[in-house]
């Protein structure tokens, strides 16, 4: 066995988070690790890559016990860790990243040559002889951002390779490279731990897969020999089906939105329509134009061309504050740049959009009162109201947003991707709040990447292709349909 962690327990402050807990790894293997938002995934992989050091356990690699202080230790013993988040300097090279700290020097000076040769080494050695070793890693888009951290893993001579939600901030065709390099990686006789929230790349990568559920181990399963359904109820105790609530059995209500011709410099001529009462699901690839229509609706980049009605009488949004005094509200898909302040706190981040058409403080301390009890609602966790948003799970922050836009009472919802890099417990939870918004009578526009969620929740679903309508589908469809429509294959 390549790496076994044995019992591994940790707490802080008194909690305990790790209660021991033992997986094993072995050369080659992708051995995926599952559970809800503070099951204890983050925390075991810390403790593997010398983050943190355990309360009570063992590690061993190579069946030889290890301790590790520091992730210097770690990385010198052959365990990398690639995070959600990169740790690359955008302003240095390919070649200065991967070498940070450790540059091969030739006469007390660093010998460029040697380096940028041994990084096409390293790049050509995971199929990305693309990538110049001389390119600005600020200049990369985010899936050669993560080929670059991976590479910076192997040049320490990696044997274990921990990786955090890696497709998080990928798009889908990114996910395809990111597959291949697995798999190149896994030739090579590297042993991967695969933390996602995704159960499609948990099936598609994983031999094995084990569930944390509140800190402690659940279970450990061959993946050939499971479900997605199976491994959902062992993770939260429920079903796969239940993620996705009934559809409404009424008859929709009369169009809220209507969208005429409407287009700008990324849409051309999109016709459509938004009921009262139904989700409507867009789907499409990326760069398709579904960001940019709903960003379009609620006045971010505004359409040119064409018109826009509300309830059948003309619209014209001129900015966001604008479409929340018409009722419009937007999840947007980068809630930590763009739908939070992560510095303030919960109670401030669910009022923002209050403080930006209630003018008297009078009037918005009225109306905290009632977003408190939204919070409680949605079942946000947290410490309390002041705890920084930042602080809190990637669920718990969309709550927090999802509250803020329940206290505008708004006719229109624009989701886009609602439940990105949110474990699957509190996927459920938004999925029923969408559904019951639609039931008390919203218009429900909701984006998303994921085919069984887009299909799973739509009333019907508008497939976008070039900034166009390619077509529309009925709820339900095969997922063949969508795909066909994206990509033109079925026109």
């Amino acid at each position: 066995m390549l790496l076994e962690l044995n019992g591994i327990s940790k707490s802080f402050l008194g909690v305990r988070v790790l209660d021991g807990v033992g997986l094993q790894v072995r050369a080659g293997e992708v051995h995926a690790v599952v559970g809800e938002n503070g099951a204890g995934k983050s925390t075991l992989m810390k403790i593997a890559s010398g983050a943190h050091q355990p309360d009570a356990g063992m590690i061993h690699l190579d069946g030889d016990p290890v301790s590790f202080r520091d992730p210097r230790q770690a990385q010198a013993a052959g365990i990398g860790i690639i995070h959600q988040e990169f740790n690359l300097l955008p302003e240095r090279t390919v070649a200065q990243n991967v070498f940070l700290g450790r540059e091969p020097t030739r006469r007390g000076l660093v010998d460029l040559r040697a380096m940028h040769e041994r990084t096409e080494e390293l790049l050509a050695s995971v199929g990305q002889e693309g990538i110049s070793p001389q390119a600005t890693a600020g200049t990369l888009g985010v899936a050669r951002q993560q080929v670059v951290e991976i590479v910076k893993a192997l040049s320490l001579d990696a044997r274990v390779l921990i990786m955090d939600e890696p497709t998080a901030s990928l798009a889908d065709h990114e996910v395809e490279l990111l597959y291949a390099l697995v798999r190149r990686l896994q030739e090579r006789g590297i042993g991967i731990l695969y933390v996602s929230h995704r159960l499609k790349e948990v099936f598609d990568l994983s031999s094995r897969i084990t569930v944390l559920k509140d800190g402690k181990l659940v279970t450990t399963l061959d993946t050939a020999a499971t479900s997605p359904e199976a491994l959902v109820r062992h993770m939260v105790g429920r079903e796969l089906a239940h993620y996705y609530p009934p559809r409404a059995t009424a008859t929709p209500g009369p169009a809220r939105l209507a969208l005429k011709a409407a287009g700008n410099r990324k849409l051309h001529a999109i016709d459509l329509e938004l009921r009262a009462g139904e989700v409507v699901g867009i789907g499409g690839l990326q760069g398709s134009g579904r960001s940019s229509l709903a960003r379009a609706i609620f006045g971010v980049n505004r359409f040119s061309t064409g018109e826009m009605f509300l309830d059948g009488s003309p619209l014209h949004v001129r900015s966001p504050r604008h479409a929340v005094r018409a009722g419009i509200a937007y999840v947007t898909e980068d809630r930590k740049a763009e739908g939070l302040v992560l510095g303030q706190s919960v109670l401030d981040n669910a009022m923002l959009a209050l403080r930006a058409v209630t003018p008297t403080v009078a009037g918005r301390a009225a109306r905290a009162v009632g977003i408190r009890e939204l919070l409680a609602g949605v079942q946000v966790h947290a410490a309390g109201e002041r705890q920084e948003v930042r602080f809190l799970s990637g669920g718990n922050q969309q709550k927090v947003i999802l509250a803020r836009w329940l206290a505008m009472k708004p006719r229109i919802l624009l989701f886009d991707e609602p439940t990105r890099g949110i474990d699957v417990g509190a996927k459920a939870a938004i999925h029923d709040l969408i559904r019951r918004l639609a039931d008390d009578g919203a218009a429900v526009l909701m984006i998303s990447s994921e085919l069984p969620e887009l299909i799973g929740m739509s009333d019907r679903i508008v497939v976008l292709r070039d900034g166009r309508v390619a077509g529309e589908l009925p709820a339900g469809p095969p997922e063949e349909s969508v795909v066909g429509l994206a990509t033109g294959a079925g026109s």
